[in-house]
């Protein structure tokens, strides 16, 4: 059976990678797709976890050999999926978790139209400046930036599957792990187990 694909998208700010890490933390069998990007590194993160640092040279020559399953310019900077791993992990049965942008998900649903989306919501737009704030990794230009990135993704997101407001930290993670176990019972992967049920042999014999 092939593995699924979740596509989490969510404004700067919101809270997406605590998310996900806890949901990672506790799904041992769930892949992480770790994007590439032309960004510099910010305090405590670490090449290959969080993100693939690239060059943007490194980059371009990627999107020239088509080794992205789907790329965006965000802020200036390149974001990429790095496609030849993702297949390799759903022919396996991985299930493969992406962190990536309105962009990036409508070009992964050209390829991949059952992939499961769950955009993250801040409780207000105020909230959501202030932990933007707290942050203190942008000037207060950046910080413009952010938010009238944020107003234009959050309009994107009613042709999500789910959405999650995360007012509350822990119900926010509870409603993510429900998703995600939802899924599984979902008719269209749940079918060739069936399929399978359906071809064998009644155990009941004739009278």
């Amino acid at each position: 059976m092939s593995g699924r694909l979740f596509i989490v998208s969510a404004p700067s700010g919101v809270g997406k990678t605590t998310i996900i890490q806890s949901a990672l933390s506790r799904w041992p069998s769930l892949r992480f797709s770790v994007s590439c990007t032309t960004r510099k590194p910010r305090p405590g993160e670490v090449d290959g976890r969080d993100y693939r640092f690239l060059s943007r040279r490194e980059f371009l020559e990627g999107v020239e050999k088509s080794r992205f399953l789907e790329w965006a310019e965000v802020h200036g900077e390149l974001y990429g999926t790095d496609g030849e791993a993702v297949e390799r992990w759903v022919e396996s049965g991985s299930d493969v978790l992406f962190d990536i942008d309105v962009q990036g998900a409508r070009q992964v649903l050209i390829t991949h139209p059952t992939a499961t989306t769950i955009f993250i919501l801040p409780p207000s737009t105020e909230t959501l400046e202030a932990r933007l704030s707290k942050r203190g990794t942008e000037s207060e230009e950046q910080l413009r930036k952010r938010l009238e990135t944020a107003t234009a993704e959050m309009a994107q997101a009613p042709w999500y599957d789910f959405l999650i407001v995360n007012d509350d930290l822990e119900e926010a993670i509870a409603d993510f792990e429900s998703i995600l176990r939802a899924t599984r019972c979902m008719r269209r992967h749940q079918s060739p187990h069936l399929q399978a049920l359906l071809k064998q042999p009644s155990p009941v014999k004739p009278s």
